[in-house]
């Protein structure tokens, strides 16, 4: 009898662990997403930056983009339960936000001739090369720059999610 009852007692851990193995599973299939999202860090986002400081403003924006994080999952969750209302308007500000990102990039290649292009890396190059320029300020602009992209597109991801 004693036998009986300890094996129906590890026969319910068992089944307890099992659903808490699948529920771990579906929350970590839709969670990733929202974890390791976009990171909006790309190629150009540290072109002109000096190679000895790539990681570091690899590293500063990783760190902005984790804030980004911690300020928006859980202000995610207050609006889904205050105001589930309020989801779909934030979604279109946010998606017409990058929809102007996107086009003025787009502008941006067509508007522009490469002249302008070229004159801009040039000016580029000279700041580099000129020990009177700060670099920790141009720096800090292309850092601000994907920290704010990271913060619209992680939003986007976030409300998306829930």
């Amino acid at each position: 009898m004693a036998g009986t009852t300890l094996i129906a007692l590890i026969d319910d851990i068992a089944s307890i662990l099992d659903d808490v193995a699948t529920m771990t599973k579906v929350a970590a299939k839709k969670t990733a997403g929202v974890l390791g999202d976009d990171l909006a860090l790309n190629a150009q986002q540290v072109t002109g930056v000096q190679a000895d400081r790539e990681l570091p403003v690899v590293w500063a924006v990783a760190k902005g983009s984790l804030v980004n994080k911690a300020i928006l999952v859980p202000a995610a969750l207050l609006i889904s339960w205050i105001a589930p209302w309020l989801i779909t308007p934030l979604l279109m500000v946010g998606g017409a936000f990058l929809c102007f990102e996107g086009f003025e990039k787009i502008a941006h290649k067509y508007l522009h001739s490469a002249a302008d292009a070229d004159a801009d890396h040039a000016r580029t190059v000279e700041a580099l090369a000129d020990p009177a320029v700060d670099l920790v300020a141009f720096e800090k602009d292309k850092i601000k720059g994907a920290i704010r992209t990271d913060f619209i597109l992680s939003a986007e991801i976030v409300v998306i999610t829930l």
